[in-house]
């Protein structure tokens, strides 16, 4: 029997699973996800997998059949190979749930052409990343195979899906690009955003170097057609070019919120916008400046200044101005036009969309370059705001050439699975691994198509390994989240894996004698970006998070130290290490919560496509863990603040932080509710935007909203660029 010829209404496992959301006696039926899970095993996988009598003859009929790359196998000898296979056989992994299984095989395994049978599994996926991330190294290879298939590592969706295919896209998950004011570069980025698409994740794109709509062109008045047709235009190419039909194209603008189109930009998202301006798919995000936040508090007006005029009197593109700090000299300036606007009026316009739509993302621009350590300046990010890295602008001519090449952003990612990284016998020889993994990725991405892009990666190296499961963490260990022992716990194992990934990068540096693109000029090189570690201790305070990390060595001000002098002498191959990215389906193959965020649900009930609802109990879900699961809905969104807080200061690029709210807030949960409606309100996401900005919060992603109806609005599955 082939896949094609299975029958739905006679198979079991849909109906076992179906039966966890059914209590008896009471009692959540977990045991049924297991019976589920030997269901599918037995009826969908074990019949439809395609055999092979030996290794060599599986590899010849998917290279002869065009499913894998021949030259990267090519690297290695058979006898390796079937050791590989021996090592990860013997470790007899087996999936935790029903969804981590179904995931996998429904959306990661190879099959045949028609659809009727599997042609890899867990274990071959596995084989073929640990394979062509090393290139070669058997000695990386067994290492990289260590960690995935004990699932303390998980390359992003791109790379895990992708990895030794010879029909696939690019490995990267996404990328960031700019265009200046001129049709010259609008064009070329219209172009960019197609084979960006096309090869890969999302793209963000920062619009805010276009002059606003109706300013002068030319010295004809009322002639610009501003941001949002643009944003048009972005929106049908991403809707048109797509990852060889694997995966649909996305992306994000982002404007600064002085920008003279603010209004008009926010406008494209109403539910009630006129359909010439309205964008249905394409995300929307600000960057904002410390002078915004300034000015509400203050209730001041604020002045949004044209981009033209800007460059023309600074001598370089709006993004790259700093606007705090010159906002009163540009206020003064009469050869800059600037437009009237009541700042807390746009705060709560902020807030309405956000309560309606989930838009737009919120990127704290001063925040973000306060803590950045390398030369340059970060003036946008990507689909999924965790992308931040320093960009340069660039100039095109009439032929669409560059007459001065700026850097744009590429960055692939990984997650480290956290429940499963505290049991590694070795957290350095494991954080190495992963860095390793990710570099080739960097190192071997064709990205010529977008020469900004591939000029920024080859500067950069960039890579972006981020973490999940650490609400599992805390449930499974008994911590609520957002207490005590869990900012203990955060903050020692983000600065843990912070330590050992500039490790990684030293020693990468040492061995290829390269270091990334003006290392000099960064605070790695001069060492005041250990100075942190320096003043204090940062080891756990606790007594549970000390015994949990008792078998693990957690880096001292010594240790420190000794990184500073290491650095400082051999430099670092990687310009960004750390992201935290959203993690979609891959969280579900690695049964464990979705990056630092609480769960919805301590059942969650997701609809698969023509399949119907299938159901996913909380990793580790029982009577002992249950009382620690609680929805991120009725969690205060200032202990996922305060989290993600914790971690952001290990962290030097930026995490995906959705705010989870409900229509009726629970009673109690925000003490300034009291007295006032329990209705969710635009004054509540202010205060909480707020307070991330008092955190030092990078960015803020999406607002999720669960209505009175039991309906989530402002929902984004962010796909293209999600782990």
């Amino acid at each position: 029997m082939s896949l094609k010829d299975l029958n739905l209404n006679e198979v079991t496992y849909f109906d076992l699973n179906n039966q966890i959301n059914i209590p008896k006696n009471g009692q959540i039926q977990l045991e049924k996800d297991q019976e589920a899970l030997d269901a599918f095993l037995r009826e969908n996988v074990r019949p439809n997998v395609m055999k092979f009598d030996s290794l060599s003859e599986r590899f010849e009929w998917l290279f002869e059949n065009d499913f894998l790359e021949r030259e990267f196998i090519k690297k290695y000898n058979l006898e390796f190979i079937e050791k590989l296979y021996a090592y990860l056989n013997g470790e007899n992994f087996k999936f935790k749930s029903f969804m981590a299984a179904f995931k996998f095989y429904n959306q990661y395994a190879l099959k045949t052409n028609d659809g009727q049978y599997y042609i890899e599994t867990y274990v071959d996926r596995v084989a073929m990343n640990a394979l062509y991330y090393a290139d070669g190294d058997e000695v990386v290879a067994l290492r990289i195979a260590d960690e995935m298939i004990h699932q303390r590592y998980q390359p992003a969706t791109p790379s895990f899906l992708n990895a030794g295919r010879a029909r696939r896209g690019e490995l990267v998950s996404c990328f960031i690009i700019q265009t200046s004011d001129d049709m010259n570069s609008i064009g070329r980025t219209i172009n960019s955003a197609l084979q960006l698409s096309k090869m890969g994740g999302g793209v963000g794109i920062t619009l805010s170097n276009v002059r606003e709509g109706g300013a002068p062109v030319m010295g004809i008045d009322n002639a610009a057609g501003g941001v949002v047709p643009i944003m048009k235009l972005l929106e049908d190419s991403f809707t048109f070019s797509s990852q060889v039909g694997a995966r649909q194209g996305a992306g994000v603008a982002y404007l600064s919120i002085f920008h003279p189109d603010i209004m008009p930009f926010l406008s494209t998202k109403k539910e009630n916008a006129d359909e010439k301006i309205r964008v249905k798919t394409l995300s929307l995000g600000l960057t904002v400046p410390d002078k915004f936040y300034e000015l509400v508090k203050n209730n001041e007006k604020m002045y949004l200044f044209s981009p033209a005029d800007v460059e023309d009197v600074y001598g370089q593109p709006f993004n790259y101005v700093d606007i705090t700090a010159e906002y009163d000299k540009m206020v003064a300036n009469d050869k800059i036009r600037k437009y009237e606007l009541d700042a807390r009026s746009l705060e709560e316009e902020i807030s309405k969309l956000q309560q309606e739509s989930g838009y737009p993302y919120i990127i704290n621009i001063d925040t973000t370059n306060r803590a950045n350590p390398i030369s340059g300046k970060i003036v946008s990010s990507n689909l999924c705001s965790e992308i931040l890295q320093v960009q340069a602008p660039s100039d095109i001519d009439d032929d669409q050439h560059y007459t001065r090449l700026g850097s744009d952003v590429s960055c692939n990612l990984g997650s480290v699975n956290i429940v499963n990284m505290m049991h590694t016998d070795n957290f350095d020889q494991s954080v190495d691994a992963m860095v390793r993994a990710l570099t080739y990725v960097s190192d071997t991405s064709k990205l010529d198509v977008v020469p900004s892009i591939a000029k920024g990666n080859h500067e950069k190296h960039a890579i972006g390994l981020g973490a999940m499961g650490l609400a599992a963490y805390f449930a499974q260990h008994q911590m609520y989240y957002g207490d005590e022992e869990a900012l203990d716990f955060t903050s020692t194992f983000f600065m843990t894996l912070n330590y050992y990934s500039i490790k990684a990068s030293v020693r990468i540096a040492k061995e290829r004698h390269e270091t990334f693109f003006e290392f000099d000029k960064s605070a790695y090189a001069d060492g005041s970006y250990f100075d942190k570690y320096l003043a204090k201790d940062w080891i756990p305070k606790t007594t549970k998070v000390i015994r949990e990390f008792g078998q693990h060595h957690v880096p001292t001000k010594s240790d420190w130290l000794e990184l500073k002098n290491d650095v400082m002498t051999y430099g670092m191959y990687h310009a960004y290490r750390h992201a935290v990215a959203p993690t979609g389906s891959i969280s579900y193959v690695n049964d464990t919560t979705a990056t630092l965020l609480p769960i919805v649900n301590k059942i969650e009930e997701r609809q698969e496509g023509m399949i119907g609802k299938v159901y996913y109990p909380a990793p580790g879900l029982s009577n002992e863990t249950m009382p620690y699961y609680v929805s991120a809905y009725d969690t205060d969104m200032r202990k996922v603040i305060d989290v993600y807080a914790t971690a952001q200061a290990h962290v030097d690029q930026g995490m995906s932080l959705t705010l989870f709210m409900r229509s009726t807030l629970p009673s109690g949960l925000y003490e300034w509710k009291n007295g006032r409606t329990d209705k969710m309100t635009t004054r509540d996401l202010t205060i909480l935007r707020n307070y991330a900005f008092h955190k030092d919060i990078k960015s803020l992603y999406y607002v999720r909203t669960f209505t009175d109806d039991n309906q989530e609005s402002g929902v984004n599955e962010c796909e293209s660029c999600s782990i």
